[in-house]
């Protein structure tokens, strides 16, 4: 699959998930095979990037591979501004969010809030494209709720104003993430249009990635959640996609050092005691994605510093009876 001039190296890619896909876990997924990793949402408003959590979110110190930032506004002149600032900072593509269903983006106006105006949609996007030299990409629901599913003419606007690839969450923002998604949208939307579209939503397992490519002709599929304490997904999605088969399950000792891996790396982009505190997050969705392991939960849940993490997770995994991820 092609954005603009850019071959993706695979047809797995990694949803912008605010307060997750930091530099770290970008890294991480990348290491599994994701074909893109795009940043962590950035307002539109550029003052407000002075501020330490901006400034994280636009960190791509030594990251390989795309650099690609998303953006939330509802303001065409401030997102081309916003965009123009992040092509000078090194961003190589352009996310623009219409999808976020959060009640304090969409209160702003941004997000999937936009999708009530289909004039101002087209705004944003031609101000964004005509702003940079670089692929500007779309990430979206299927509409507002379920009496205006409007995801096929946002789409069209999408791909009038130069859009150069298109994602799709097959839920309306009234969904929220209740409900199972639903993709017959996304495979209308997908014959419809000739740019590339990546559908998003629901899909946790290879077996599935390969299930949604096949009934909705997508180019990509779009993971989020279910890469949160299993960023491994990546590989076995690539894996199955490529050979038919599944991956074996990983050895506990692979998946403790993929965990200590991780936490290092957040240690270091947020420094101790944030780096701790965010670091609890993610031993939370490890543990949760591989039942048994409720008692780590708890343990890790009370360690204070990052030398009690460790050494926390390295105890608990060595006195584990021996079994896979």
């Amino acid at each position: 699959m092609k954005i603009g001039p850019y071959e993706l190296s695979s047809r797995a890619l990694l949803a912008p998930m605010a307060g997750v896909t930091d530099r770290a876990f970008r890294l991480l997924c990348r290491r599994f095979g994701a074909g893109l990793a795009p940043a962590e949402m950035l307002t539109s408003d550029v003052r407000l990037w002075h501020t330490p959590k901006s400034q994280r979110r636009k960190n791509f110190d030594g990251e390989p591979g795309l650099r690609a930032v998303q953006i939330a506004g509802w303001d065409p002149a401030m997102m081309a501004l916003a965009a123009r600032r992040s092509v000078e900072d090194g961003a190589q593509i352009i996310d623009i969010n219409m999808g976020c269903p959060a009640k304090k983006v969409c209160s702003r106006l941004a997000g999937s809030a936009l999708l009530q105006d289909e004039s101002l949609v087209a705004r944003i996007l031609e101000a964004t494209v005509r702003a940079v030299s670089v692929p500007v990409t779309l990430k979206t629901r299927t509409g507002w709720d379920h009496e205006r599913r409007n995801g096929r003419a946002i789409a069209r606007l999408a791909q009038e104003s130069g859009i150069a690839a298109i994602a799709i969450h097959g839920r309306t923002r009234a969904d929220m993430y209740r409900g199972d998604a639903e993709h017959e949208t996304v495979r209308e939307i997908k014959s419809e249009l000739k740019i590339p579209v990546i559908a998003n939503g629901d899909i946790g397992s290879a077996e599935q990635a390969r299930e949604v490519l096949r009934s909705t002709g997508c180019d990509a599929v779009m993971i989020g959640r279910a890469a949160c304490g299993r960023p491994w997904i990546f590989d076995e999605v690539n894996f199955f996609l490529s050979t038919g088969e599944f991956r074996p399950p990983l050895a506990r000792e692979i998946v403790r050092d993929i965990m200590r891996a991780h936490l290092e790396d957040l240690y270091a982009l947020y420094g101790d005691d944030t780096g701790v505190r965010v670091a609890r997050k993610h031993l939370s969705w490890y543990c949760r994605q591989h039942p048994g392991r409720e008692e780590l939960r708890t343990i890790l849940m009370q360690a204070q510093t990052p030398q009690e993490q460790l050494s926390m997770l390295t105890r608990h995994f060595d006195a584990e009876p021996q079994r896979a991820a």
